[in-house]
């Protein structure tokens, strides 16, 4: 049977892999075939089988036969009407409640509809106000099926691993766009296309299978469903349109349009996912576990809902339908143009089964139109895509497992129970698991197996619960006023629904059993009784919670139940009363039960009778209620009256402690708190402590249990088997009544827990509390083994004796006393101490013990006696009120050393253990100079001992990390945490730093020096009191209100080595890829690790005994560099924040004295003022700690005019520039773009690049002598200004001013500033402005007709930004450390003053540095601050009005247009925000509320925003990050496209394939990177996470097989991999190596890699089977720098063999071998050492030692080295001799030979490079480089040369000779 008549036929299949060869986009492949089922298929089955039968599209309706609804169902209102519009029958749904009427497909849950097709048509017209749900079940291709849900009562994108919900919002065309919720009048009928394969993909990340079951619930009429594998285009359709490149609708599918009118103008079409999303073809596997290497393609991201309107759109934010409008008008908007052009060639619609270029035009179905509906608060579902086109291997070595996972803890078990209230105890219905709160936890506990999981999210302790009859809806609220209440998915976990009690403390909850109806009592603000019901019945649908009724009573309500019978009925009693209510017409009403006597009882708690037989009848329900004076009565709800009263009363048999035997007479009677009824038996808890259970006539008590506290609360279970008690001691357990028998679930400290600790040989933990007792706890099991309970003093610290099964303790009376857990006994006592015990700990070896108290003295015992004598006792030593915490006192890992804080809290003392002699005193209140106060130590750790760090935590919320043998800061960790810390532990392996702030755990990655800052772990409700690592270090333990356990996800590595002081200068591991790794891991902003800088640092206050000649200064790695040290003339060194802090309160006293006026001068005048304020003795001021300010990468010398060098001739360059790869992130405001003129330049080093977007054609301008900081184009976009900073050849800054159309520099200009940090040309181009760094801090003024100074100021602060008014040329502003100075410009004939006004920030603000600005509709100027705040100044006033938190991180990028701002953020976030309100807001002043600033968009780019150029309008853009890539923003379509990339550091290595048709890098970031070389574009990256590249070959074509191409590369950690190109794929890995690789190549044939190391070995190794066959020694103790292979020419060496080779060490050696490896051959042919002189380096590194056979001649090669004289020597191998030398101008660092060409190629550390002609012995010098060229290669062909220094590429082009 076939699906459908007509429109379309069969597609072929795709060709997935195609695009994992060749790198091409996904919109580049052909339609996807798909396969198909059996029509039936019960009970879900694998992927369907394909079949002809549902192509080319399936009439799903006819084909299950819907109106005979024997393969369908329908429920409540569905039937069959005529649509006047589409002139035939539809079905119509309605109902006020959708779940209760629908048509389903099929029929039974069972079964399935098997349909495979791609894409989903539904046809439906939503009806006027009123609600529709379509839910879709799919199954995925391992048979996980997906609920996809659409629909208007939703409102917001919402997903687990099993659902996905969609709001569908609606929208009218009237000014008032987003109409949520309800269907407008109007509405027309619509084409929803759903892409089910793109939808699974995209947010779960799955494959598709096929489509399950269908569910259209009402209220709407749909006409049909249809399947296909095609994308039909409704609005097409017939013959005239079959020879378009868009497949038009079928007829049985087409909506029909009368003659004249527009398909557009009648229907709706709504495409989800749309076109312009680019998806992967595949899942994505994030698994780090082997295969190594996996496919990458674009990630899926949480995208945006569709949109649907009017006219068709391109999904946004939600999907949004026009309705038509009087006023609005009937055109859509046309989108703008894609840009750049060259993308519209790459992009075709995903089911197209054409051929030819995609089908763009201006017709409706090609507009594209943005929702502009605002995000959700959280902005969780924004979208955040990276539009790349390469195709990227990533692979996880295992080393990545150092750095951490988001999240990095799971909470595993919870010891706790209760908080608020003891009362909360529920069985779950099927009676496996019970539901208690811990705190701010829920807690599921499975009772079997001991298992807990947790809902987690209050943040304050849970006050009441309950769960509905079916466990799908758990209720819960927590305690703080106002309450907030969840409703939770009970099977997944997830919240469904956060809303706001009106009762302000609810006390009790109760669900109807169907889970619609949710009651709850409590207080209201005025403290009266308020009973609420709430309507719950649509929240699993996604809709929200609603009120229903709401009454206050004046009677007391202890308990309250809804009925089992009845949902609109309720009882509840409290003192003096039983009430029954119910719910009728919105009102909830009670009446009074007749108690007669016992009204004036106090109730406690009531429960319903059970009916036996299961009928529900009202008549049948008795109600059961207790009392505290022991009355229990039963009561009928029919007739209500009491039934029965009954009384328990206390017998006590002679002499007897205890109850025997319980009867109902007079008497005083027993407290009864909670009751339970079952069918057969009451469970009866009462405040003696025991659990009682009885027959429902209460003529004898069955069974009893004894408790160690009052009961609080019983619960029967479903089965009547089990009963629950809990108790108000912290106890919770049940009765297993068939065996008798108590188990015990839980056990809990009644108040907060004050310290622990582990011991490590039986997995036990301690714990004390402030309920005065010490419990020990099994690790394992979390169950309680021991507890201690002292009436008269409480416990303060514990701590367990290492080696013996002994704890120590220590009292509030100061008491130490040991306790023995085998005995469970006191042993020793000792109260040497007058104070309570603030600290305890003993030394790892068990030898001694130390303690601590409040007035100060420290006491040490000897533990190596049994008696633990007292060895000691130091007054005054420890800071006396030092709160009692476990960080008070540590003693390092070997035990050598004890810190504790004192004898003041400001100062750190370090003791050694054994005889407690003071080494070292630290003062810490010197640490925080900036905030004006007295810093103090909170806490203090050790490190690991091989690391030396001693921790400390202080007031001023850092962590700063000394070395503890000198008391240096090595680190400092600034802001983590805002209260005070009273807990951290490091792991043994130095890898994670716990710390307990406040009431969260935070963990940091403390192997990273550059953090991207803590994840935060939520979860308790009081303030965590200690934290550490369990003795396995796989889990960690929180202590507060109750005890965490929480597992450690991240693996451990048995050789993790310890991070020294300064990680970044370990061998293969800088600090920038270990930022890289960790940004990689986790989504938290990074933090700038502080750089050296020029000034004199404030010294620490040490006063220390041996060790000596500490000097307290420190300087740290460079941020994506090697370790270096930077000294300014007198040698000072001083790490970037405290030279920061020294420079506020250097400068401060000089803002006073600032005038307000700078007079014009004469331009002598001005020269003589640059000079005085140049050598004025002014402070100077470093860099603040903002991402905004310019720091210059380590420059090489500049060139030089030294001796020897030969500058080319003007008309004779043996090489011409062709192209640049990659983009100076290092720069700020270095990309300049103009979308009306195309213009487009950005920075490379010192180069400008002009590049042309449509045909990738790079222009050049070079000219600077160090690297370019910024740019600036003139608005007349015709001239284009750079700047550089000083080089070692120039005294001042250079500022080039270049004529755009021409390319030629027109002025330069010599700036007397270190570096130009901004440019800006007034609105009138009359003027540019320049802004010096932070050490020249001048800002200048220059006209631009001659370009000579017109004014000049030195500015006493840093600024970070300036910028011209817009809308006023005289007008300039500065923004810096918390001021905005306003300049006015005044002209006076020729002379320019400046007229200044400054403004502080408000503290409301709380920015302390504003690091970007730009204006907005007048009057408005927008300034970012380094905080991540943006705030809003009317510049007519000079006040600030607005402020809101734009992001985490520093804001260093404002672009605005009229009514749309978009700011970048060091974190790499993009945000577009809507801010056209403003202007209006402005007039409120400080009445201005943030909440009118929405967020329209967001993306999240690879690393902080430093350059960003936009249209007018903001739509789209060009924006630079600091990781060298610049990308190309869409905001209508939410899309980022890469358009440059480079490596991140530095660049290793270049090698080319055999036909020259692509090239590959390797760098220190761990890429591989091959490129295409005609055009550069990136096609294939491989990615080794935490590892850096450091060596690279390609294999030589071989077995005329050119398929089998392969690269081997190197790495760090002696690994060699082999990649394949054409599979995009790792083939092999090897581990050849112990050390770092440092150069590897193929053998002629490609079948034997050779590679070395840095400790000189060289190793053999088979390429395919990856086992290394021979190890060559000869070259051992020094690195192997070069190995080259040439096929053996010469025939008169000596030896055989097929393949000459040779190894260069760095010792000058050079060893030639000739090797047949097939024969497993190798002889030595030649050895050669060079001569060094003893002081012989570049730039502070040896000069590598480099040679190479020439390719001319077989018999000959060439080397450079280190040697007596700066030469090339080459050596003829046939005479054993150097037969010439080529004498050069400086050591080389590179060299290559060309191999059609007698030309040698030369890099030299001075950024030069050098070609040589050996047949003329003439050479040719040129520059472009910003740092050594350590890197030459020529192509194959000789037609291309590449030279790399540091990160950039050069590609020079040879020129024929």
């Amino acid at each position: 049977m076939t699906g459908g008549q007509g429109g379309g036929s069969a597609t072929c299949p795709g060709f997935e892999a195609g695009r994992a060869n060749t790198g091409l986009p996904r919109e580049a492949r052909g339609a996807k075939g798909s396969g198909v089922s059996c029509r039936s298929n019960p009970g879900g089955c694998r992927r369907p089988l394909p079949a002809a039968w549902q192509h080319p599209f399936l009439n799903v309706f006819r084909h299950f036969r819907v109106d005979e609804w024997k393969r369908s169902a329908k429920q409540g209102d569905v039937a069959v009407v005529t649509d006047k519009t589409l002139k035939g029958a539809v079905y119509r749904i309605r109902g006020s409640v959708s779940a209760a009427n629908y048509i389903q497909l099929p029929k039974n849950s069972t079964q399935s509809l098997g349909l495979t097709g791609r894409y989903l048509y539904v046809l439906f017209r939503p009806l006027p106000s009123k609600h529709f749900v379509i839910h879709l079940d799919v199954s995925t291709e391992d048979n996980q099926v997906i609920r996809v849900s659409f629909s208007n009562l939703f409102k917001e994108f919402k997903s687990t691993a099993t659902r996905l919900q969609f709001p569908f919002v609606l929208e009218a065309r009237t000014p008032q766009r987003a109409l949520v919720g309800l269907v407008p009048h109007g509405a027309r009928w619509t084409c929803l296309q759903l892409d089910l394969q793109d939808i699974l993909l995209v947010y779960l990340n799955r494959r598709y299978g096929h489509l399950k079951s269908v569910r259209l619930c009402a209220s709407l009429l749909v006409r049909n469903l249809y399947t296909s594998d095609l994308c039909f285009e409704p609005a097409i359709s017939g013959a005239p349109w079959a020879k378009l490149p868009v497949t038009p609708m079928p007829r049985e599918m087409a909506f029909p349009v009368p003659k004249g009118e527009s398909w557009h103008d009648r229907y709706v079409h709504v495409r989800f996912p749309s076109n312009s999303l680019k998806v992967p073809s595949k899942p994505i596997d994030k698994s780090c576990s082997p295969p190594e290497a996996v496919l990458l393609g674009l990630g899926p991201q949480p995208l945006p809902c569709p949109v649907a309107s009017g006219k068709p759109v391109q999904f946004s934010v939600s999907p949004v339908v026009q309705t038509p409008s009087p006023t609005a008008s009937g055109q859509a908007p046309l989108a703008p143009r894609p840009f750049p052009e060259v993308s519209l060639s790459q992009e075709r619609s995903e089911a197209s089964n054409s051929d030819g270029p995609v089908f763009h035009s201006l017709e409706p179905w090609a507009q594209v139109k943005a929702s502009d509906v605002p995000t959700t608060a959280a902005g969780t579902h924004v979208l955040t895509h990276e539009s790349t086109e390469v195709p990227v291997a990533l692979e996880d070595a295992s080393s990545c497992k150092r750095f951490l996972p988001d999240p990095i803890l799971r909470l595993k078990g919870v010891i706790g129970f209760g908080g608020h209230s003891t009362r909360q105890a529920l069985w779950t219905p099927d009676g496996t698991a019970v539901v208690y709160p811990c705190h701010a936890v829920i807690v599921v506990l499975l009772v079997d197996t001991g298992e807990q999981r947790f809902f987690l999210g209050h943040t304050d302790k849970v006050s009441a619960l309950a769960l509905d009859g079916s466990s799908s809806l758990l209720a819960s609220a927590q305690a703080r006023t106002p309450s907030v209440m969840r409703l939770w998915d009970f099977q997944t976990g997830r919240c469904l629904c956060l809303f706001q009690s009106p009762v302000h403390v609810v006390c009790s909850l109760s669900f109807s059993d169907s889970g619609a109806l949710l009651c709850g009592v409590g207080k209201d603000r005025h403290g009266r009784t308020m009973v609420v019901a709430w309507g719950t019945g649509q929240v699993g649908l996604g809709g929200e919670v609603v009120v229903l009724a709401k009454a206050h009573t004046d009677f007391d309500v202890q308990a309250f139940r809804v009925t089992f019978f009845d949902e609109t009925r309720m009882a509840s009693c409290g003192q003096g009363s039983v009430r029954l209510w119910r719910l009728r017409g919105g009102a909830l009403r009670s009446c009074p039960v007749d108690l007669g006597e016992h009204h004036v009882l106090q109730f406690t708690d009531l429960a319903f009778k059970q009916a036996q037989d299961g009928c529900p009848e009202p008549s049948a329900a008795m109600l059961f209620v207790c009392s505290r004076s022991g009355h229990i009565l039963e009561i009928d709800c029919r007739c209500m009256v009491v039934r029965h009263a009954r009384r328990l009363l206390p017998t006590q048999t002679p002499g007897g402690p205890h109850p025997q035997k319980q009867t109902f007479s007079t008497g005083p009677g027993i407290a009864i708190s909670s009751l339970s009824v079952s069918p057969a038996m009451c469970a009866v808890g009462s405040a003696d402590g025991y659990l009682r259970l009885w027959p429902l006539d209460f003529s004898s008590v069955l069974l009893e249990a004894e408790h160690e506290g009052p009961v609080s609360s019983v619960c029967v279970s479903p089965d009547g088997l089990r009963v629950l008690s809990a108790t108000s001691s912290g106890h919770l357990g049940f009765l297993d009544t068939p065996s008798r028998v108590y188990h015990m679930l839980a056990r809990s400290h009644t108040a907060p827990v004050l310290a622990l600790a582990t011991e490590q040989r039986r997995g036990q933990l301690a714990t004390v509390s402030q309920d005065r007792t010490v419990r020990i706890w099994d690790l394992a099991t979390l169950q309680q083994l021991y507890d201690f309970t002292s009436s008269e003093e409480a416990p303060c610290t514990v701590t367990f004796h290492p080696t013996r099964s002994i704890f120590f303790c220590g009292f509030s009376s100061g008491a130490v006393r040991s306790f023995s857990l085998e005995a469970a006994e006191v042993l020793v006592e000792h109260t040497c101490h007058q104070g309570a015990i603030t600290g305890l700990t003993a030394t790892p070896d068990g030898r001694l013990l130390f303690s601590s108290c409040s007035r100060g003295s420290l006491a040490q015992y000897n533990c190596a006696d049994p008696q633990w004598h007292v060895l000691r006792v130091a007054a005054d030593m420890v800071w006396p009120d030092a709160p009692a915490s476990p960080s008070t006192l540590a003693v390092s890992r070997d035990g050598r050393l004890l810190a504790f804080v004192g004898p003041s809290k400001h100062t750190v003392t370090l003791m050694c253990s054994a005889s407690l002699d003071e080494l070292l005193r630290v003062d810490i209140s010197t640490l925080d100079l900036a905030s004006g106060r007295l810093d103090s130590a909170m806490a203090v750790c050790f490190g690991p001992a091989a690391l030396g760090h001693l921790l400390v935590s202080t007031s001023s919320n850092r962590v700063v990390v000394l070395d503890a043998a000198s008391g240096r800061i090595i680190r400092e960790l600034p802001g983590v945490h805002p209260e005070r810390c009273s807990s951290l532990m490091l792991s043994e392996d130095a890898r994670f730093l716990l710390m307990a702030a406040g009431r969260a755990v935070k963990v940091w990655d403390y192997t990273t020096q550059a953090s991207p800052g803590p994840q935060v772990y939520i979860g308790h409700s009081e303030p965590v009191q200690a934290v550490t690592f369990s003795p396995d270090q796989q889990q960690v333990l929180s202590a507060g209100d109750a005890v965490f356990l929480w597992d450690i996800l991240a693996t451990t590595e048995s050789d993790q080595r310890f991070p020294g002081p300064s990680p970044a200068c370990e061998a293969g591991l800088g600090t920038g890829q270990l930022e890289d790794a960790a940004s990689r891991a986790s989504e938290l902003p990074q933090q700038q690790v502080p750089k050296p800088s020029q000034a004199s640092p404030p010294r620490l206050g040490i006063c220390a005994r041996p060790p000596e000649g500490g000097d307290g200064t420190f300087t740290t790695s460079d941020e994506e560099g090697p370790c270096e040290e930077s000294c300014d003339p007198e040698g000072s060194l001083l790490t970037e924040e405290e030279a920061g802090r020294a420079g506020d309160g250097a400068w401060a006293a000089a803002v006073g004295s600032w005038g307000l006026a700078l007079s014009p001068r004469s331009p002598s005048q001005r020269c003589e003022q640059w000079r005085a304020g140049q050598n004025s003795g002014a402070p100077c001021t470093t860099c603040p700690a903002s991402h905004k300010a310019f720091t210059p990468a380590r420059a090489s010398r500049g060139p030089h005019s030294a001796k020897g060098t030969s500058l080319p001739p003007a008309s004779g360059e043996w090489l011409r520039l062709k192209a640049v790869v990659g983009y100076s992130g290092n720069g700020r405001a270095n990309m300049v773009w103009r979308p009306d003129t195309g213009f487009f330049a950005y920075t490379c080093g010192r180069l400008v690049v002009v590049e042309d977007l449509h045909s990738g054609a790079q222009q050049h301008w070079p000219g600077h002598p160090a690297e370019i900081s910024t740019l600036a184009l003139s608005h007349s976009a015709q001239v284009l200004a750079s700047a550089s900073g000083r080089s070692s050849m120039t005294a001042h800054c250079q500022i080039r001013v270049w004529d755009v159309s021409g390319g030629l520099c027109q002025h330069l200009i010599s700036h007397r500033s270190t570096t130009v940090l901004a440019l800006a040309f007034s609105p009138d181009d009359r003027l540019l402005v320049t802004l010096g760094d932070h050490d020249g801090r001048t800002l200048a003024l220059w006209g631009t007709a001659t370009y000579d100074l017109v004014s000049s100021t030195r500015l006493p602060e840093p600024v970070h930004g300036v910028a011209f008014n817009p809308w006023d040329a005289g007008e300039l502003t500065c923004v810096g450390q918390g001021t905005v100075t306003f300049w006015l410009l005044q002209q006076r004939g020729a002379d320019i003053s400046l007229q200044v006004h400054r403004e502080q920030v408000p503290e409301t603000v709380g920015a302390g540095e504003l690091t970007s600005l730009c204006y907005g509709a007048p009057p408005l100027l927008y300034c970012g601050t380094s905080s991540g705040q943006v705030c809003v100044w009317d510049t007519r006033a000079g006040r600030c009005f607005l402020s809101w938190e734009a992001d985490d991180g520093g804001i260093g990028l404002l672009l605005c247009s009229s009514s749309r701002l978009v700011s970048g953020s060091s974190t790499g976030r993009l945000r577009l925000w809507v801010v056209g309100v403003l202007s209006e807001l402005r007039c409120e002043g400080s009445g201005a509320r943030s909440s009118s600033v929405f967020m329209e968009r967001e993306l999240v780019l690879d690393g902080a925003v430093v350059s960003a150029s936009f249209d007018d309008s903001v739509d789209m853009g060009v924006v630079g990050t600091r990781a060298g890539t610049l990308w190309f923003i869409s905001w209508a379509e939410g899309t980022s496209t890469r358009l440059i990339s480079g490596h991140r550091s530095k660049v290793n290595e270049v090698v080319f394939s055999p036909g020259e048709s692509h090239c590959a890098t390797c760098g220190e970031d761990g890429s591989v990177r091959v490129w295409a070389l005609a055009s550069m574009e990136l096609v294939i990256q491989f990615q080794v996470l935490n590892q850096s590249c450091l060596c690279l070959a390609w294999s030589p074509q071989c077995c005329g097989r050119p398929e089998q191409q392969r690269l081997a590369a190197g790495y760090g950690d002696g690994s060699l991999r082999i990649f394949s190109v054409s599979r995009t794929a790792m083939e092999l890995k090897m581990h050849p190596h112990p050390v770092a690789l440092t150069t590897v190549t193929f053998s002629t044939d490609g079948q034997t890699v050779l590679s070395g190391d840095k400790d000189g070995l060289v190793a053999v190794s088979h390429s395919r089977t990856g086992m290394t066959f021979r190890v060559l020694s000869d070259h051992q103790g020094a690195p192997i720098s070069t190995i080259c292979v040439t096929r053996k020419e010469c025939e008169d060496l000596g030896v055989e063999g097929a393949d000459l080779w040779l190894a260069a060490s760095g010792d000058q050696r050079v060893s030639v071998w000739a090797s047949d490896w097939l024969q497993n051959r190798c002889e030595l042919v030649d050895w050669l050492s060079f001569p060094m002189p003893a002081t012989t380096e570049t730039q502070g590194h040896l000069p590598p030692s480099l040679a190479a056979f020439c390719p001319w001649d077989g018999a000959l090669l060439m080397y450079v080295g280190p040697g007596v004289d700066k030469e090339v020597i080459i050596y003829d191998l046939s005479q054993k001799q150097v037969v010439e030398k080529i004498p050069l101008p400086f050591f080389a660092m590179s060299l290559s030979l060309s191999p059609g060409t007698r030309l040698l190629a030369l890099g030299f550390a001075e950024c030069m490079l050098r070609l040589v002609d050996c047949a003329t012995g003439t050479a040719q010098d040129f520059a472009g480089h910003n740092n050594a060229v350590h890197l030459c290669r020529f192509t194959p062909s000789a037609r291309l040369l590449f030279t790399a220094a540091c990160n950039e590429i050069l590609v020079w082009e040879v020129s024929g000779r």
